[in-house]
């Protein structure tokens, strides 16, 4: 654990990051909800792919998405969607549609934001996805990570949920990306609506345990590290909504200790008081040294879908840069902070907007 990242200069890279994983299309019911709206407004998102985008959109680095679509509408609406947000699409996949989706379709996750004492809900509807499809020997690797050269690769459990083919897929990206000197990151993302019907958490721990012997920075909650790496995490209430950082740094000390290639491993930290008022800080183990970022508490939701994403580029992007652990976990619990003040699952911040939240500037009106 004492080994630091080596990440690949610029000079040699085209990517700073490329991120393997499902676009979807957000259909967001704003102020109402998903079972009695008559309107929805549509972003993209996904959790690997909302990390490459706000390395590009709010960092603005160079970073590319290895996904899947079905060519139809619905998939160029999401390519669209992509444009705006800068990430590269030269190595998206299209696949052809046959008409109705028995064969091949596009991923739609229907959220409602939560307020208050409701929490926020989500509706995945995404089985046979183009993505989900995607099989080794799909994507050219050696194009990816040797010829064009990429400094850093993140995915995660989430894209190795959604088919049997999927982790096999990850596997040969990250076998690929570790032959060359990627750097890589790993979002466990645990969702028992992905796993319920595939195994459970059983399978969950099988498929992640796998991947984890492969991956440099391993990035989770409390829950994923217990449902997907099998680490239980005392003084964690039934909700999952507290946790003691001593304890935490317990779990974290086991799971180096299995896996001993873990060079950082990092989480969020929040206590949900409503759904629309968390206290929200984060941590990150690294060089057997553990670093805090503050703690802001009574911190106000807007929307908290892609929070955990913006701390994943944040912190990426500090090491990316060579700053360091403290600064990146600083970076990450800032970012993660202002990307839950807006709509959608992506960011809308600057990075002057993360730095002055980082040196501990307030809300007054900027002008």
């Amino acid at each position: 654990m004492a080994e630091a990242l080596n990440v690949r200069p610029k000079s040699e890279c085209r990517w700073d990051v490329v991120s393997l994983g499902e676009v979807m299309l957000r259909l967001d019911p704003c102020e109402g909800r998903v079972h009695t709206t008559r309107t929805f407004q549509v972003w993209e998102g996904g959790g690997e792919y909302n990390v490459a985008r706000g390395l590009k959109r709010c960092f603005g680095l160079d970073a590319a998405v290895v996904t899947a679509l079905a060519d139809n509408p619905v998939g160029r609406l999401v390519q669209d969607l992509i444009y705006q947000g800068g990430v590269d699409q030269t190595h998206v996949v299209w696949r052809k549609y046959d008409g109705v989706g028995r064969e091949v379709r596009n991923g739609l996750n229907f959220t409602e934001r939560g307020f208050g004492v409701r929490a926020a809900l989500g509706c995945s509807d995404r089985g046979h996805t183009a993505v989900s499809q995607l099989k080794p020997g799909d994507i050219d690797w050696e194009q990816i990570f040797g010829r064009e050269g990429a400094r850093w690769f993140h995915t995660g459990g989430i894209f190795c949920a959604l088919s049997e083919t999927t982790p096999a897929v990850a596997r040969e990206a990250m076998r690929a990306a570790k032959k060359h000197g990627t750097v890589i990151s790993y979002d466990l993302n645990y969702r028992d609506s992905l796993w319920k019907s595939i195994g459970g958490k059983a399978r969950a721990r099988e498929v992640n345990r796998e991947l984890a012997s492969l991956v440099d920075v391993m990035i989770g909650n409390e829950e994923d590290f217990t449902a997907c790496l099998g680490f239980e995490v005392e003084g964690l209430d039934e909700h999952h909504s507290k946790l003691d950082v001593g304890n935490f740094r317990k779990m974290i000390e086991r799971a180096v200790g299995d896996f001993e290639n873990f060079k950082v491993v990092a989480t969020t930290l929040r206590n949900a008081k409503t759904a629309t008022v968390n206290d929200w800080g984060a941590v990150c183990f690294a060089g057997g040294e553990l670093y805090q970022a503050q703690t802001r508490e009574n911190l106000e939701i807007f929307d908290r879908v892609g929070g955990g994403d913006s701390f994943a580029s944040g912190l990426i992007y500090g090491f990316l840069t060579g700053r360091g652990p403290q600064w990146a976990v600083e970076c990450g619990a800032a970012h993660g902070a202002l990307a839950m003040t807006t709509p959608g699952d992506t960011t809308m911040a600057t990075l002057g907007e993360v730095e002055r939240v980082m040196k501990g500037g307030g809300a007054r009106v900027a002008r």
